[in-house]
């Protein structure tokens, strides 16, 4: 395995137009598809909330397909890395 494939985990925080437009089940659709697990979930101040896991190619694979879609605006990301977690194995929407 080269480095570049090591599982990694990242919260990653979206600002823009990312709430009521499918932010979240769009992200969960991407990450599903491209082997991800993790969740996300809206906060009170409009932004939405992602931890993702995978690799940093599935990672960025993810982040890229929801900046693809025609509703979403994603305009500023915070992103910090955290440890993985070695008992997840989904993606999913929490509310």
């Amino acid at each position: 395995m080269q480095l570049h494939e090591r599982t990694m985990r990242k919260r990653i925080r979206f600002f823009g137009r990312v709430q009521c437009v499918g932010f979240r089940y769009k992200a969960k659709y991407a990450a599903n598809y491209y082997g991800a697990t993790g969740w996300v979930r809206n906060e009170y101040n409009g932004s939405v909330t992602m931890e993702i896991q995978g690799t940093e190619r599935q990672i960025n694979d993810v982040v890229s397909a929801i900046d693809r879609d025609l509703y979403i605006r994603i305009e500023r990301m915070e992103t910090k890395w955290l440890d993985p977690d070695p008992d997840e194995r989904s993606f999913r929407v929490k509310s």
